[in-house]
């Protein structure tokens, strides 16, 4: 695996990493975007800065500016190419908040459809995707 400064985290991408077998779908000079691979939702991206830091007051201007830039990217290409019906764009910052990475900032940005949520997370503790990773990965990827 391509990472550097924090071996643990999942963020922490070398620039040279393979976009293919990482799903990174987009970059930019300071961020890219990747899928989730436990995705809440076909087309679950993660947006995120290059440099490992844990909140936005952290960036400086123009890694904010570029990051907010990426997430518009992405967010018009899956609106573009899915088509959802909606999206819910957000972050965790801290664990007690819900973040799996808290060291690292990350934006996700989630496509959503009416009646997309059905009766199997609750009855079956699970998520049905209609689409595989690849499959996303493919329909999103941008150069």
């Amino acid at each position: 695996m391509h990472l550097k400064k924090n071996k643990k985290c999942v963020f922490c991408i070398d620039k040279k990493a393979e976009d293919k077998k990482y799903h990174i779908i987009a970059r930019s000079s300071h961020s890219f975007a990747m899928l989730n691979i436990y995705p809440y939702n076909n087309g679950h991206v993660m947006v995120a800065p290059l440099r490992h830091v844990k909140s936005l007051e952290c960036l400086s201007g123009e890694e904010l500016l570029d990051l907010m830039k990426l997430v518009n990217r992405v967010t018009s290409n899956i609106n573009k190419k899915m088509k959802p019906h909606g999206l819910n764009i957000g972050m965790n910052i801290g664990r007690v908040s819900g973040a799996g990475f808290p060291g690292h900032l990350h934006i996700h940005i989630v496509p959503r459809w009416t009646g997309d949520v059905n009766f199997m997370p609750v009855t079956a503790g699970a998520k049905i995707l209609s689409e595989s990773l690849d499959a996303v990965f493919k329909l999103l990827r941008t150069k």
